[in-house]
This record gives structure tokens, sequence and C-alpha cells, in this order.
């Protein structure tokens, strides 16, 4: 069964509240995973210029399941996003022409600005270096012109939604403040150690709609981390004790009532997994709620900023760009 709960866009689109992200995965591994998830009843895809899956995706898509009738593209909710080393406007429209080609579609429903901050653009080149082998920043980056540009693309029909990702209460309301079409979704770090309660509000005052990533934490990440010489170690979310025995009580599992906890505040989360067993069980959120006490419990789990997992330090010497959000 598909996602029985949305959160509505400012543009009436219907964003299922459960989505399948696509992050750290191999080509081979994501085919199958992609296909299980949408057999599972996943509508909802994320991925990014910057994940270098998008061709991946299309592919199960269009041949496995629209060129069979299983789905149709308008039953589908894609995500793509600019990446970092793209983070001019005049680089917009290309970047989006080659993540349509990829995911073999006219539109996606959602476009986001991946981060705030960006690169110098260095042919494909991800993650361009300077000469000290620190990431080579593009220290005049201009939301507002970049912007610009994304809002073009919801003219021209090849977005029809638009939103930033990573950016902070700042960064927004200066978008807010110089937009045409406000930002439809923030995507951003969100789960039970970082649950982000004063951007999440800022931004249901504003009426964007927020998307969890990481939402069961992100262990995954630390060989990111590790590649780049620094030894990090994560937090392990779902072995919390409180976690456990609301688990254990429920008879559900630990990703299922973390996963519940964000999508009971209204909010998307966008776990991701290549194991079929757990992408079936993340997307079984809808049969059950969690009373007023379970939540109060999970939410004395905050942890603040000091909770933040991903500070996006693997891109070396981030931290000097004006607009690291953090």
């Amino acid at each position: 069964m598909a996602c029985p709960a949305f959160a509505t866009l400012p543009n009436g689109a219907q964003m299922p509240l459960l989505g399948y992200g696509t992050w750290q995965a191999t080509a081979e591994e994501l085919e199958a995973a992609v296909d299980a998830a949408l057999r599972c009843g996943y509508r909802h895809i994320d991925t990014a210029a910057f994940y270098v899956n998008e061709a991946s995706i299309g592919k199960v898509i269009q041949e496995m399941w629209i060129e069979t009738g299983k789905v149709t593209r308008e039953e589908l909710f894609l995500v793509t996003k600019l990446p970092p080393a793209r983070m001019r406007a005049a680089s917009v429209r290309p970047t989006l022409d080659k993540c349509l080609r990829e995911l073999r579609t006219d539109y996606v429903d959602l476009f986001l600005v991946h981060t705030p901050f960006g690169l110098h653009e260095r042919g494909d080149e991800l993650l361009p270096r300077g000469e000290d082998g620190n990431a080579w920043l593009d220290l005049e980056t201009d939301h507002v012109a970049i912007w610009k540009a994304m809002e073009e693309e919801v003219d021209a029909g090849r977005a029809k939604a638009i939103g930033v990702s990573n950016f902070n209460q700042r960064q927004i309301q200066r978008i807010l403040d110089n937009c045409r079409i406000k930002p439809a979704n923030l995507q951003v770090e969100l789960h039970v150690y970082m649950q982000q309660r004063p951007l999440v509000e800022f931004c249901q005052e504003n009426g964007i709609t927020v998307t969890a990533y990481s939402p069961l934490g992100s262990p995954g990440s630390e060989r990111i981390y590790n590649s780049v010489g620094m030894d990090v170690t994560f937090p392990d979310l779902i072995a919390n004790p409180v976690v456990v025995e609301i688990a254990s009580r429920l008879n559900k599992t630990t990703a299922q009532v973390l996963l519940r906890h964000i999508v009971q505040r209204g909010i998307v989360a966008i776990p991701k997994s290549t194991n079929e067993e757990r992408i079936a069980q993340n997307i079984q959120l809808f049969d059950f709620e969690l009373s007023a006490e379970d939540m109060a419990k999970l939410d004395a789990l905050d942890r603040g900023e000091d909770g933040r997992i991903i500070d996006m330090k693997f891109v070396l010497g981030v931290e000097n760009h004006p607009e690291y959000a953090w």
C-alpha cells in the first residue's frame, strides 16, 4: 500500500510523509533497493546530483515501473538537488537538464538547493579542491541570484516546486525577503537527538514544509569522514534505551518508533536502507500512533545543536565559507 499520509506544498501538491532516501548506495544496490521500495509502497524518492545515482533511479522507475504500467509518473514524487559545485545562477538550468535526462523525466516534483555554501566549478568534479587540499570554496555564493534562477525552472514547468536544504533560519529569511516564489520545503538533518524545534516552527509559520534526512542517525556516514582523515563515532539512536522500551512495548521496531516520532509532528522523513525487510518495515508507520506520554519521552531526548551528526566538515575547510550554516 502506498504511503497514506502527506504534507501539502504551497502549490497544492501532496508530498508523501515517508520517502525513500538514496544517499550512499552503489548503483547495483540502489537499483534493487528502489525497485523494492516501490513494491513496498514508496512513491516519494529523494536523490541529488551530488549522489551520482540519478541514472540508476531513472532506469528503475522508467523501465521497471512506468513502461510496464505499474505506476504513472504522476503517482511519483521525485526530489533532486543543485550540488555545491553548481551554486551559481547560470548553472541552475544546465544542472537540472542533466538531472532530468538521467531521471528520464520531464520534470521533478521538488528541486532543492542542496547546501548554502558554494564551491567553484571545475569540470564534473563534485568536490573540487584547491592546492592546499581543502575544498575550493566560492566565497561569492549569491543565494538571491540562485533563487531567481530556481524560480525560472518553476515557470518553465521543469520543477513543480523549489526549496532549500541545510539552510539556517537567517538564510531562509533572506530568500523569503527577496523571492517571487516561496520555498516549498526545507530538508535538514532531523532525528530524535536533533529535533530542530525552533527551525521547524519558523518554517511552519512561513508555510514551508520540512523533510528530515538521517532520521535514524547516519552510521554509514562515518566512513565518509574517515576517508578524509577525520576520526568520528556517531551515536546509535536505534539502541537508545527509551526508544528500545517503547518499541518493545508497542511490538514495533526501534526504527518505526523513531520515524513515527517525526511524521507524527507533520514532518516528512526519508530513511535510507538497501535491506528489503527494513525498507518494508520503515513505511509501516501509519497503523499506530505514539501516545502523548511516549512522544514526550522521545521529545526529551533532544540534544539541540549538540545532537548534530552531519556538520558537512568532510568538505574540508567548509567552515570558512561565509554561508556555512552552523
